[in-house]
């Protein structure tokens, strides 16, 4: 073998080690996780099943360092956490659910632990943070489990099986009698930031009327961030709300402000959450959604319906003439 031949072997050799190194470092698996993350400056995500995983998700540690510690930071010494995440352990299935405490939430999910842990950040988190910005000073008054269910079959099967309901709506609902927002995560995360308007108004607007926490809530189920704010962008309920523009259908808003909450839902046209979203997507674009809320909040027991702050904020009397301008706003709209 000359002298040149073996170099060749040699460096060769060398080479096809260190792609075989490389490729088993690719393809060995990831270190497990942790069941639970002890650290409350970000949510505490732990597995069922566990022995300890109701004291192990609030055993957590602040990072922060000295001054007083937030909400969030807090959870690891609250007995109502401990109490509440000893009672959720009873419901969830035995297997193959993640849990994130995410205050004033507790995300309960069965997709892999680290989307849940995604969602209870990228979702529920920056929902949470925003809406209180704009809207919401006070949180619901109980911790609220949000339950997310990684596709139709799971969703209606554990819906039945926990709660003992057939879901009404393929996407997701918020119950108050089981302080619970039970997902079809499958259905995109749109459904999910509408239902968290629900228990933030409850708390912080019990009176308001069902057109608004409604078109509030649908505004969000396409939802982004402008300057610092929470925005909703155009999305599907807006085909339909154009054609019954066009064949003249959609009622006045005076019809709309005036309904019960029994009449909202029971007899809708076909076009009350639309109608109402788009209100609030109409004064969204014009700076003004805010100033209705907040106003709205202040002087509801003068007016109950929110008709008369409408038109204050609008600064026009006649809405029968606004709803000209708004169903021209809408008609020039697009989505996607």
């Amino acid at each position: 073998m000359t002298y040149r031949r073996a170099i060749f072997i040699a460096v060769a050799a060398i080479c096809t080690a260190a792609v075989a190194v490389a490729w088993i470092k690719s393809v060995r698996p990831p270190e497990p996780r942790a069941a639970c993350r002890g650290d409350f400056s970000s949510p505490t995500a732990c597995n069922f099943p566990g022995d300890n995983v109701g004291q192990a998700a609030l055993d957590g540690t602040n990072d922060h360092g000295g001054g007083s510690p937030n909400r969030r930071d807090s959870v690891g010494h609250d007995p109502t956490y401990a109490r509440h995440l000893a009672e959720l352990k009873k419901k969830i299935p035995p297997e193959g659910f993640t849990v994130v405490v995410q205050p004033p939430f507790v995300v309960i999910g069965d997709e892999s632990p680290e989307m849940v842990h995604r969602r209870a950040t990228e979702t529920v988190q920056w929902a949470v943070d925003l809406l209180k910005k704009s809207y919401f000073k006070k949180d619901p008054d109980e911790i609220l489990d949000i339950w997310l269910f990684k596709d139709k079959a799971s969703y209606e099967r554990h819906a039945r099986s926990i709660f003992g309901t057939r879901p009404s709506t393929p996407y997701g609902y918020y119950s108050a009698a089981d302080r619970a927002l039970v997902m079809n995560i499958a259905t995109g995360g749109g459904t999910l930031v509408h239902e968290i308007v629900h228990p933030f108004m409850r708390s912080n607007f019990p009176e308001c009327p069902a057109w608004f926490n409604e078109g509030l809530g649908s505004l969000y189920e396409q939802a982004s961030q402008r300057g610092g704010r929470i925005v909703g962008l155009t999305n599907w309920r807006l085909a339909g709300l154009q054609e019954a523009i066009r064949r003249k259908r959609v009622p006045s808003f005076k019809t709309l402000c005036s309904t019960s909450t029994r009449q909202f839902y029971d007899e809708d046209p076909g076009t009350n959450y639309a109608q109402a979203r788009y209100l609030c997507y109409y004064l969204q674009e014009k700076g003004l959604l805010e100033t209705f809320y907040h106003r709205f909040r202040r002087q509801h027991a003068a007016d109950p319906t929110g008709y008369r702050t409408l038109q204050e904020v609008l600064d026009r009397d006649d809405l029968e003439a606004f709803q000209k301008d708004w169903e021209a706003f809408v008609l020039g709209l697009r989505f996607p």
